[in-house]
């Protein structure tokens, strides 16, 4: 069974080692307990919409990237292929309605 906080815990570590950032760094930063990020990275813990974005806010990625990157993840799990990123033109615009290409 494919577990979504498995994935999460990775990119999460994974993230945080290409930063260079220990756990007690990200942790402080972000606000969480040490023991909780830890098991959080681990898969052991759910974390809430507001831990992850505390998180990512600490190790200054978007969570847009994180979650992009744990859907990949799960896609290959899955035997799905991953398609390259690509963004709808209306999401973009209503994002950023100077972004629009039309």
């Amino acid at each position: 069974m494919i577990l979504v906080r498995h994935e999460i815990g990775d990119v999460l570590r994974d993230l945080r080692l290409q930063k260079g950032r220990t756990l007690r760094q990200v942790a402080s930063r972000a606000s969480v307990a040490l023991g909780y990020l830890s098991e959080v990275e681990r898969g052991q813990k759910e974390a809430s919409s507001e831990i992850l974005a505390s998180v990512a806010e600490a190790l200054d990625v978007p969570i847009s990237t994180i979650m992009r990157e744990v859907s990949d993840r799960l896609s290959v799990l899955e035997g799905l292929t991953v398609f390259p990123d690509v963004v709808p033109d209306e999401l973009v615009a209503m994002a950023s309605p100077e972004l629009s290409l039309h």
